[in-house]
């Protein structure tokens, strides 16, 4: 869910992961970033492109639309016939591949095939040449959930086809990572008949109107002399907002975002993504030196956007700017539309400032962002957030057999599931660079750990500890549905 905004790096960049991903902090999404994959081969299981006709609107008896979606699968670990398959989810990105993280040593270890579905309008996955207002009506975690049960349907027929079998059932998991990873609690909760059971890595479950939490993290994660560093920055460039707009925004290489909400949405989660994807230092580190050396600290900070945030990380500064949100035109390297859609209507995440010791500007509040859902997609769009947490549960999730896992450092934790509950178990990993996705990406969470690498984590241990969790429910709840021949319980 910090799921947003970042869904506009450079795909080209070494430094950015695959996932599915939230985002915007969200608004990138917590998620957009991880799910920015690096066009080097070692960074995927497959990239090789296969086709679905999906449904478009699985609500209507009368609408018999259909659409091509994006998909893609790895077997060179099937155990043939029977081993099990694992269906990775796809965010709210463009989906590139499988990558290379932590669930192909899973798929070795369980001899287990991996499939993963674009998710419904992102990457290649559109319905519509225009991504209109009107045109976007589709899109939603319903329709995407409805989405994965036929296409899983489809698969497992497929497969059967292929054995010239009749009703055979493979064991089927479900794996996601922050927004993806809510779909993926989600998909066991509403089809639990389909999956033997689901990991849902920082998976956001829990819609928030206005996620102060979130906020409220990232001073936790900075620690004091970090934190209070970073809120003497934004009151300084609040202050500087008043008298020198122009020539700030510049400092920044942001002239473009003409709306000050955006630019300090902007600055905002430059400082978010070093926490979320297990980077403190590269924050903390030289803004602490430059306050020591009493530098000029504005400067400092615009040094650490510039060089770390848009130069290594790759984001655009375009991502930002709403008359860029305006843009109706289908892209498959850019979903940033297509979040703030879901954000608008469904999970909001506003991220704003808490009422006191806050770490972004104030300025950051609740009508900045229903300011931006009006200026963007027009009249009557409003997330209906209370309806998205009756339908689903929040964080009262009534599912089960659904492993939970956080990292301590994620301020989108707060937005899953950190208590266990009977059949529902939930791990924190906890250290000093543990992030968005930490028990599926290692350290740092972008760039790419192959095979998500924890030798790079504070504490590689806590990591490996959860990890063995785990696998321990994977094994037991894959065993379950084997010896009922069904697919689940």
């Amino acid at each position: 869910m910090g799921m947003m905004r970042l869904s506009k790096c450079l795909v080209s960049l070494l430094f950015l992961v695959a996932l599915s991903g939230f985002t915007h902090g969200f608004v990138m999404s917590p998620h957009t970033l991880l799910n920015r994959l690096s066009q080097n081969s070692n960074y995927y299981l497959t990239t090789e492109e296969h086709w679905f006709d999906q449904t478009l609107d699985h609500y209507s008896p009368y609408d018999h639309r259909q659409f091509k979606q994006r998909y893609y699968e790895f077997l060179d670990n099937f155990q043939v016939p029977d081993g099990p398959i694992f269906l990775k989810i796809c965010g709210e990105s463009s989906c590139s591949g499988i990558s290379n993280d932590y669930l192909g040593v899973l798929a070795k270890k369980f001899g287990a095939a991996v499939v993963s579905l674009e998710h419904r309008y992102y990457g290649k996955s559109s319905p519509f040449k225009s991504h209109t207002t009107e045109n976007l009506k589709y899109l939603s975690s319903k329709q995407a959930l409805f989405d994965l049960a036929v296409f899983r349907q489809w698969y497992q027929e497929s497969l059967n086809l292929k054995r010239n079998k009749t009703g055979a059932e493979n064991s089927w998991f479900v794996f996601g990572i922050s927004y993806s990873g809510a779909l993926s609690a989600w998909f066991r909760l509403k089809f639990p008949h389909l999956t033997c059971g689901s990991l849902a890595s920082s998976g956001v479950v829990l819609a928030v109107y206005n996620y102060t939490d979130f906020d409220k993290q990232v001073g936790e994660s900075a620690g004091p002399e970090c934190k209070a560093v970073l809120q003497e920055i934004t009151e300084l460039v609040d202050r500087s907002l008043e008298s020198n707009r122009k020539e700030l925004k510049k400092q920044f290489g942001a002239a473009e975002l003409e709306i000050d909400g955006d630019f300090l949405y902007f600055l905002a989660d430059a400082a978010v993504i070093a926490f979320q994807y297990g980077n403190p230092d590269a924050l903390c580190t030289p803004l602490v030196e430059a306050k020591k050396a009493g530098e000029d600290l504005v400067a400092a900070y615009a040094k650490y956007v510039k060089d770390f945030y848009v130069g290594t990380f790759g984001v655009s500064v375009e991502t930002y700017n709403q008359n860029h949100l305006k843009n109706t035109a289908v892209n498959e390297g850019n979903s940033d539309r297509l979040w703030w859609f879901q954000v608008c209507t469904e999970v909001a995440y506003f991220q704003v400032a808490p009422s006191n010791d806050s770490i972004r500007s104030t300025k950051i509040n609740t009508k900045y962002h229903l300011d931006l859902c009006k200026n963007v997609f027009g009249e009557g769009i409003y997330p209906e957030v209370d309806m998205t947490n009756i339908y689903y549960g929040g964080t009262k999730i009534a599912g089960s057999k659904i492993v939970f896992t956080n990292g301590s450092q994620d301020p989108w934790r707060h937005a899953s599931k950190q208590t266990s509950s009977p059949d529902m178990p939930s791990y924190i990993i906890t250290c000093h660079n543990c992030g968005h996705g930490t028990d599926m990406r290692g350290c740092p969470q972008s760039p790419l750990s192959i095979e998500g690498n924890a030798e790079n984590c504070s504490a590689p241990d806590a990591v490996n500890k959860v990890r063995q969790k785990m696998i321990e429910h994977i094994d037991l709840w894959l065993s379950e549905c084997k010896g009922t021949g069904r697919s689940s319980l």
